[in-house]
């Protein structure tokens, strides 16, 4: 069955394996989600993530990192823009997750980009997610 959001479903997937206590998601590709899983590698959300191709399909496997109690590095996932209701943002309007504490992820005209790359940058875009 074809996925509407297929971010929203990405996110929905890790959110789902992390409080299942799995090791690693397979989600399917597309040039988003790899610079979504991208991002969450080089904040250090995720362990690794790479790309699989099986029976002709891509599929992006991340393994998800968890602290020496077992706890998720991820505590949560919040997609903001939707289908429905687009959400964009300037540059000096981008919002701070938890005071700096999360990171948010913009899609600028300059590629997929956290929020503190995007105020480096100088540019606004379609808020994505939030992730803390």
């Amino acid at each position: 069955m074809p996925v509407t959001d297929s971010l929203a479903d990405m996110l929905t997937r890790i959110r789902n394996a992390v409080m299942a206590r799995h090791n690693r998601v397979d989600i399917p590709s597309s040039k988003m989600k790899i610079s979504l899983a991208r991002i969450l590698k080089t904040e250090g959300y995720i362990k690794n993530y790479k790309l699989v191709r099986e029976r002709g399909h891509g599929t992006i496997r991340i393994y998800l990192k968890y602290d020496e109690a077992r706890e998720s590095v991820i505590a949560g996932l919040k997609r903001v823009s939707k289908p429905g209701r687009r959400v964009y943002v300037k540059r000096k309007d981008i919002p701070l997750v938890l005071n700096g504490m999360g990171i948010a992820v913009l899609s600028t005209s300059k590629g997929v980009l956290t929020d503190q790359e995007a105020r480096k940058l100088n540019v606004g875009g379609e808020l994505l997610c939030h992730i803390w």
